[in-house]
């Protein structure tokens, strides 16, 4: 008994021990990985190359080896698995791997026809097209191609893959397209997708209605996939539907339906698309929801009460809407604890920061920027323990930085500026150890820089430009924090000192803003930045030639370059082309440049180069710049005739300014369709010819300048036809004849014309009077002026206060020739003096009652002044001097408390003179050469007449006991350096510390009575 006991035990010890060793040498001569899928695998690895440079990349292939034992198994290597029955490779999974190849359809990747998931995601396949053979798979479950730079049309073949659950063609970045076939085919036959991602693939279509039958669906993203239509409402309603982006989507029209109560909805992203109409009620169904992103849709109304429902939420943002809500309304955010990011702007919010922020204790962002709030920056945030974005840009803010914020140990990015913040930038700010961007621009902050700005190690971002920011600055300390890479302390009243070697170690900067610094000389340190992407140097006091060494920094990243407004005389090595090989935008406006026209390069799209003394001709290789869309030659000594291909750059060109220079010649004349242009201003020069009938293809132009040149032309009446045309200046050329009756309407928008100083003979143009709609309305309550953006749209811009060109003009107004360098949108101007226009006056000028100035003076008018002239109300300069009219001065006219200009000398006028409010400060020369004429300020006396009531009514009060108004106008009389005056209005309130800039570059302080303007204008 024993003995048989004995024999099973060691029997079994035995066949313990005959397992083991068999295990070992099976898998020592047979690995479970097939030879023709090992074999694939490795050919597949070798069409690629493993790129370690790729961020955050692991390189799985490089495990992949054939050698005995376990690990030549290829089941084994890195992203490979396989069946466990059959051996065969089922899975490969390589996403982020370093890849750095093609893939075309003689790739062995296709030989590993039993695979269910494939995932190349996150690796460069280097504008590779999805080759048919990918239908070969017709086994995959899971396919991932997702941030692989893919490109080209998806292969029909991809049908083959019915069993396909989940499908990811994402942000391939070069182009996917989803033509023919179409998104409608791929739904059509992969009915079983869970998961559908095709984010920034071109698809073009409208999403397929059979979409909202797939009911397993569980997460769709079609983001900035170029869609069309409405989408279709029953997709909201699937029962599995968690996820849903539909982003940057701007054709895509929709709305939201009622929601069901077990919606399965976790991420719900609209930004960017057209969805309209009202948030419903039943918001608070979505009981899952942790993201809602519906910013720059158009939805309106109020937010659903049931918002407070929303107890998962973590990331809200509803910015850039047209919700009728104010900021109390938001007070449910206050209820779900767990929200990390809210995002509000631009929703026209008012009142103050709300205090039921202090709910949010888990907030690590809040953005209110590009609001109306109010009041001060509350010092409680200090109590939201875990933020890390403060955002509170372009409101009404005033009062100090709260200095408690600098308890915020996690505060990572404050962006506050465009308030009117005041007080000093808190000395604590060295305690902001995680501080990365510091953005404090265009409030009213004063004193000095802390000292201890450069403790700041981790800051990226230091914004300070245009505040009250006084004292000498060591440049050396923004220098130490090594990690800076945008600096902007433009504007201010700051001196920067840059005592800096060539070669001390100084950061890579992208953008540096160092305007208005009282800067003599480039600072040195520039030697070394090769990565500049915007230098700011204007406004400073630099003199003499650019050095060679300047135009050599950062020559293949340079994109925007300003030295305007310095004492630069010319260049160290004078360029033929200028070597900044992607710079867009050159400003070297206000200089002394002298010498030859400098060429851009071929990359520029706004060239500044006005108001200095360049001479000669322009090259005809401008022509060659197909990207420009500003060009401002104005004000230099330029001559001879412009290149005749000028004309051809209307595809790109926007503004044209060509003003006081010597040019003569035709004007160019070869506009073609699509032309761009919206300005043209070729005034002061000796352009001859006529006006080239090919500027009627340029139906966006708004200003059309052609005055004080040799022009000889009947008046270009087909002007009518360009519908955004708002001022046009023909004065001091040879224009003759009569202004012919339209035939159709036009001009329905303009608001200046001057056509002063010409030989046009007849009737006044009573007709066109009736076509100038934008001359009737009176609308001055935002006051804006003519610009266009010098940046391109595509452009990060952080110089936003003088990244407008602005519209300028040349005028005489009120007696003087005024070089208006900003035109008011609400000036009204009609010139038509200095011809041989006859007849009366027409009664229909009565009815343009914007019109602010009106000049018929030097014609043949006669007849009655017209009592309709009355109407004006927002006239302030009327001239009609030096024609035959006759009869009586309409006593109406004292009514146009406006008018601070006023003469009708040398015509048959006879009664007596309107009393009353601004005729009482009007002086006896602008009445002279009437002998009929009578009374104040004449010394003839006019008998038998008696002031009526409501003439003595009209009498204002004197200038030193108060005023009864206030004109809207000022003039500034500047020193000019060729001597002429510059006009600004007034309507519009500027910020404080931009009109004490204003007025110190530009002239003197407002004053609001005329009298003031006269005396200063009589010692000026």
């Amino acid at each position: 008994m024993e003995s048989s006991i004995y024999v099973c035990l060691l029997s079994i010890l035995l066949f313990c021990h005959i397992i083991p060793f068999t295990h070992s040498f099976n898998s020592s001569f047979q690995p479970r990985c097939h030879d023709d899928e090992s074999s694939a695998l490795l050919q597949f690895k070798e069409s690629f190359i493993v790129n370690n440079t790729f961020d955050d990349c692991y390189p799985k292939v490089e495990s992949w080896k054939l050698v005995k034992g376990e690990r030549g198994d290829c089941c084994s290597w890195d992203g490979v698995q396989c069946d466990e029955e059959t051996n065969h490779v089922i899975s490969l999974n390589l996403a982020n791997s370093c890849l750095y190849g093609s893939i075309n359809s003689n790739n062995t990747l296709f030989r590993l026809v039993h695979l269910h998931t494939l995932n190349l995601a996150w690796n460069d396949i280097n504008l590779s097209q999805i080759p048919s053979q990918v239908g070969r798979l017709s086994r995959l479950t899971h396919l991932n191609l997702s941030f692989s730079g893919l490109s080209g049309q998806i292969p029909q073949q991809i049908f083959n893959l019915s069993r396909l659950i989940s499908l990811d063609l994402s942000l391939c970045f070069h182009g996917l397209k989803l033509h023919k076939p179409s998104f409608k085919d791929l739904v059509q036959h992969l009915t079983n997708l869970k998961v559908l991602h095709l984010a920034s693939m071109n698809i073009s279509s409208k999403v397929p209605e059979l979409l909202a039958n797939f009911s397993s669906l569980e997460s769709l993203s079609l983001s900035d996939c170029v869609l069309q239509g409405e989408f279709p409402v029953g997709i909201f309603q699937l029962p599995n539907l968690k996820i849903l982006d539909l982003s940057y989507n701007r054709d895509l029209k929709g709305y939201l339906p009622p929601f069901q109560l077990k919606s399965a909805l976790k991420s719900l992203i609209l930004s960017g698309s057209n969805f309209v109409g009202e948030l419903p009620s039943s918001f608070g169904n979505l009981a899952y929801l942790e993201e809602l992103d519906i910013d720059r849709c158009n939805f309106t109304g109020k937010i659903p009460y049931s918002f407070r429902n929303l107890s998962k939420l973590v990331y809200l943002d509803l910015s850039h809407n047209h919700f009728s809500s104010s900021i109390s309304s938001f007070s449910w955010v206050g209820n779900p604890n767990k929200i990390t990011t809210l995002r509000l702007l631009g929703l026209n919010l008012t009142g103050e920061i709300p205090s039921w922020l202090m709910n949010l204790t888990q907030l690590s962002e809040v953005n209110l920027g590009r609001n109306q709030l109010t009041g001060p920056i509350p010092s409680w945030l200090m109590n939201l323990t875990q933020l890390s974005v403060v955002y509170l840009g372009f409101n009404r803010l005033t009062g100090p930085i709260p200095s408690s914020l600098a308890k915020l140990s996690k505060l990572e990015l404050v962006y506050f500026r465009n308030n009117q913040l005041s007080g000093k930038i808190p000395f604590q700010i060295y305690n902001f150890t995680s501080l990365s961007e510091l953005a404090l621009s265009s409030n009213e902050l004063h004193g000095s820089i802390p000292s201890n700005i450069s403790q700041v190690k981790n800051l990226e971002v230091l914004d300070l430009q245009s505040n009250n920011l006084v004292g000498s600055v060591e440049l050396s300390s923004f220098l130490q924090l090594k990690k800076l890479t945008f600096l902007t302390l433009s504007f201010n009243s700051l001196t920067l000192i840059t005592k800096t070697s060539t070669n001390a170690s100084t950061p890579d900067f992208l953008v540096l803003g160092l305007a208005f610094c009282n800067l003599t000389e480039f600072p040195r340190f520039l030697h070394n930045q090769d990565m500049l992407e915007s230098l700011d140097l204007s406004s400073n006091n630099i003199k003499g030639e650019i050095p060679s060494w300047m135009c050599s920094i950062s020559t293949n990243s340079l994109d925007y370059l300003n030295l305007s407004h310095n004492l630069l005389t010319g260049f160290e090595k004078d360029p033929a082309v200028l070597q900044w090989a992607k710079i867009r935008i050159l400003d070297l406006r206000y200089n002394r440049l002298h010498g030859s026209f400098p060429l851009p390069p071929q990359s520029t799209s706004s060239y500044l180069i006005s108001n200095n003394k360049l001479v000669g001709k322009v090259s005809a290789l401008l022509c060659n710049l197909s990207a420009l869309e500003i060009l401002d030659l104005s004000f230099n000594n330029l001559s001879g005739r412009l290149p005749h291909c000028l004309g051809n750059l209307g595809d790109s060109l926007s503004l044209l300014d060509l003003r006081r220079n010597n040019f003569n010649g035709s004007v160019p004349s070869t506009w073609r369709n699509g032309c761009k242009l919206k300005m043209i201003s070729i005034s002061y020069n000796q352009f001859q010819g006529q006006v080239p009938r090919s500027l009627a293809k340029c139906s966006s132009l708004e200003l059309i300048d052609f005055g004080n040149n040799h022009i000889i032309d009947s008046f270009p009446s087909w002007f009518r036809n360009l519908e955004k045309l708002r001022i046009l200046i023909l004065r001091s050329n040879g224009f003759f004849g009569l202004i012919d009756r339209p035939q159709t309407k036009g001009f329905s928008n303009l608001r200046v014309i001057d056509l002063s100083h010409n030989n046009f003979t007849g009737k006044m143009p009573s007709t066109y009077f009736e076509m100038w709609d934008a001359m009737k309305v009176i609308n001055a309550s935002l006051m804006t002026y003519m610009e266009d953006s010098m940046f391109p749209h595509d452009w990060y811009n952080p110089f936003t206060n003088y990244g407008q060109y602005d519209y300028s003009m040349i005028m005489y107004n009120k007696g003087l020739e005024l070089e208006y360098r900003k035109i008011p949108s609400i000036l009204t101007a009609i010139d038509f003096s200095n011809n041989k226009f006859e007849g009366e006056i027409p009664d229909i000028i009565g009815n343009l009652q914007q019109l602010y100035l009106l000049n018929l003076s030097n014609n043949l008018l006669n007849g009655h002044i017209p009592s309709s002239l009355a109407n004006l109300t927002e006239l302030e300069c009327l001239d009609l001097s030096r024609n035959m009219l006759s009869g009586k001065l309409p006593p109406e006219l004292s009514k146009l408390t406006f008018l601070s200009s006023f003469n009708v000398s040398y015509n048959q006028l006879e009664g007596p003179i309107p009393r009353g409010n601004q005729f009482d400060i009007f002086e006896s020369n602008q009445y002279e050469g009437n002998k009929g004429l009578c009374g104040a300020p004449l010394k003839k006396k006019c008998e038998n007449f008696e002031a009526s009531p409501q003439e003595r009514s009209n009498v204002v009060e004197d200038d030193d006991t108060g005023s009864v108004f206030e004109f809207k106008w000022m003039i500034v009389l500047i020193g000019y350096g060729s001597g002429f005056i510059f006009g600004v209005v007034v309507g519009h309130k500027i910020p404080r510390k931009k009109h004490d800039w204003f007025v110190k570059t530009f002239g003197r302080k407002r004053q609001h009575r005329s009298q003031r303007v006269n005396r200063r204008r009589s010692r000026s």
